[in-house]
């Protein structure tokens, strides 16, 4: 039994579990229904660079645990796309490089390891931005990805692929990952919930590392509840991880939220008309259905770009000094091994990889140290310090996830400083190493390239392991419609 694009559009991880154990269709059945999507959009939207050729046997064995009801979770033969820089064993894993372009994995991710005990269904890896470095899948070394709302416009990244996916109707939900807001932007431009987890609430280990202590693995999903199931799934502690530990139990989650928005922050030009009045109409709805919504000051917001836009290159200049063409991947004979190096890496890295690499490994050299690195990381401290004097009075601090809607693509791909803008909302809550979520929040008016509208997303942050703030707050959002 095939399922058509409405009924797969009507399904959510839980609804679809549920069938799946009453027997209304088998998990072959549901994985089958997602591959002809992928069949027939993904040349057009490329969010797919490979598409496992195995998806129907995983399922095979996802309806044998049904079955005989060994082991069934709330995933056991939900169909996931996975971001092309977690390592799946015996797949390849690119990180959307010409660097990685033929690098097979030899061990599962972490959370690899725990959808694979739940009993998920892998069904390929998605596109992304050039080792997570950019905000719109088009520094991707296999094209970029197209937004499922708008072909013309892209679907936003660095997880652009899993987002446009969920968004796209090409898999039920997704794992990306953040750094400074891959997970939420790319959401946000596509319609679908993404969630930002507290640093450390999701192991790294074999995830592909671009800045070490800001990355973060999370689920993208249609609504919160399937976010929060994926999350349930991928959390926890692990060896292998010494960041990574178990979320406490939650305290009860207050039924009116008391939620803080900066606003000298939001109003301080480059945020959409769209944007902004989509947001002031749900602050709206929020104080009629008997929340506390006021204006906080956070001082140190403004300086967020630019701490991050030093931090982020220095830790990706570290991290990336392994691609050096000798151990694994691309590899370009020189006249000696310095030539090698300058070769491969030259010509494995793409434009904005390599500007980030240079930027990195200045703000780290002699002389430069004190004055940027040091000076960002002090900067840190302060963005740090304004949530936590905001969290102290209020549960939940609110923002539109983008200043933008989803732009045409090509068009920031040649101004960067103009794709960096597009961070402002997300970059904060990174560096603060608090959780954050994008919930879809409506469409603009129709356009002729998009009949239904862009997709349009607020961005709630909340404490340090209060991810149930996040959920409380997406199912609100939701009902208020």
């Amino acid at each position: 039994m095939r399922l058509n694009k409405e009924e797969l559009d009507k399904l959510t991880i839980k609804t679809a579990h549920e069938a799946l154990v009453r027997g209304d269709f088998s998990a072959v059945d549901l994985t089958e229904s997602y591959l002809a999507q992928i069949k027939e959009k993904n040349e057009e939207l490329n969010v797919y660079l490979e598409v496992f050729a195995d998806a129907r046997e995983q399922a095979t064995e996802a309806d044998r645990r049904l079955r005989k009801n060994d082991g069934v979770t709330l995933l056991t033969g939900i169909p996931l796309a996975i971001k092309d820089n977690i390592l799946i064993e015996g797949r390849k894993c690119s990180s959307a490089s010409k660097m990685l372009e033929n690098y097979t994995a030899v061990y599962d991710a972490t959370v690899i390891k725990r959808l694979k005990e739940c009993g998920a269904v892998f069904l390929g890896r998605t596109n992304m931005d050039e080792f997570a470095m950019g905000g719109s899948t088009e520094s991707s070394a296999f094209g970029p990805t197209k937004n499922p709302h708008d072909k013309t416009r892209v679907a936003g990244g660095s997880s652009g692929g899993s987002a446009s996916a969920v968004g796209g109707g090409l898999a039920l939900a997704a794992l990306g990952s953040d750094t400074g807001g891959s997970i939420r932007q790319p959401s946000s431009f596509c319609g679908a919930v993404g969630l930002k987890p507290t640093y450390g609430a999701v192991s790294r280990y074999g995830v592909m590392a671009l800045a070490s202590s800001l990355d973060q693995v999370g689920p993208i999903a249609k609504t919160t509840e399937d976010a929060e199931i994926l999350f349930d799934a991928i959390r926890g502690a692990d060896n292998l991880d010494s960041n990574a530990y178990n979320l406490p139990v939650y305290p009860v989650t207050p039924a009116k939220l008391n939620i803080g928005v900066p606003y000298s922050f939001l109003n301080g030009g480059g945020v959409a008309k769209e944007v902004l009045d989509n947001f002031n109409q749900l602050v709206e709805k929020l104080k009629q259905d008997g929340h506390v919504v006021e204006e906080v000051e956070m001082p140190n917001l403004h300086y967020s770009l630019a701490c991050y836009y030093v931090l982020m290159p220095a830790e990706a200049s570290t991290n990336l000094a392994r691609f050096d063409g000798v151990r694994y991947g691309l590899h370009l004979d020189g006249q000696d091994v310095t030539d090698d190096y300058k070769k491969t890496r030259a010509a494995g890295f793409g434009r904005e990889v390599r500007r980030r690499i240079m930027l990195g490994t200045f703000v780290l050299s002699a002389g430069y140290y004190d004055a940027y690195y040091n000076k960002a990381n002090q900067a840190r401290e302060l963005i740090k310090q304004d949530y936590l004097n905001v969290f102290n009075q209020y549960d939940a601090i609110i923002t539109p996830t983008a200043p933008s809607l989803a732009f045409p693509i090509g068009k920031n791909s040649n101004d960067p400083l103009q794709m960096y803008l597009e961070d402002i909302f997300t970059v904060p809550v990174n560096l603060a190493g608090v959780p954050a979520m994008s919930i879809p929040t409506g469409f603009t008016a129709p356009l002729e390239t998009a009949p239904k509208g862009l997709p349009l997303g607020v961005q709630v942050a909340a404490p340090e392991r209060r991810e149930d703030i996040l959920f409380a707050f997406g199912r609100l959002v939701e009902r208020l419609g």
